[in-house]
């Protein structure tokens, strides 16, 4: 009985992970309000933003560099401890693809369960992920509406779980676009980050 306490005692309990994948480009309010909802209102532990170096559907001219994306990220949930900023991407090769970083935060954090989460328009997109039939049976979706998007062949799949978070029509696209035209673009972003941007003249060319 003794021995069985202990083993019981040593044993280290699972964390829930969501892993919410993007490039960030720049972190922007619509990102937290829908992280805030999936900390609060599912099962999830804690929400990691995992900052990616290059998707491979999307042209890498456009990006930030690295670093400073990653920067931002911090400077925006600093005060948050159900969230926390990811850059294992960065050590890995390009293209990146979900299933390689999968692989390897399971090897890194054995006892971590670790779950995606997405927008509709990803799940209908879903198809054209590398290895996405391995990813879907190993690892739940969490999955947010966004207008015109069913989820497609995938929405009825056992792993996915469809949450009614919050939507705001922001991307960081339109933000860069603000930038770029000299609108007004503080209100899209936390206080903190808006201020970092402009101090650091990001977007503006």
């Amino acid at each position: 009985m003794e021995k069985r306490s202990k083993e019981i005692i040593s044993k280290k309990p699972i964390k829930n992970i969501g892993l919410f994948f993007g490039s960030f480009n720049p972190i922007h309010i619509g990102h937290l309000i829908i992280a805030s909802y999936f900390a609060d209102n599912t099962d999830l532990d804690q929400i990691w933003f995992v900052v990616s170096p290059q998707n491979p559907l999307k042209e890498k001219k456009t990006l930030l560099n690295n670093i400073h994306r990653l920067a931002l990220v911090n400077i925006a949930i600093d005060d948050n401890n159900k969230f926390k900023s990811c850059d294992i991407e960065f050590q890995l090769p390009l293209p990146s693809y979900t299933i390689n970083t999968l692989t390897v935060l399971k090897e890194k954090y054995e006892n971590y369960r670790f779950n995606l989460i997405m927008g509709s328009d990803n799940l209908e997109n879903f198809r054209k992920w590398k290895n996405n039939d391995i990813i879907i049976d190993n690892y739940p979706l969490y999955v947010y509406p966004r207008p015109g998007f069913d989820g497609g062949e995938f929405k009825l799949h056992p792993n996915v779980n469809w949450v009614e978070a919050p939507f705001l029509e922001i991307s960081s696209s339109y933000i860069r676009g603000l930038i770029k035209e000299k609108k007004c673009f503080k209100y899209y972003l936390s206080e903190k980050v808006f201020k970092y941007i402009n101090e650091m003249n990001f977007y503006k060319k």
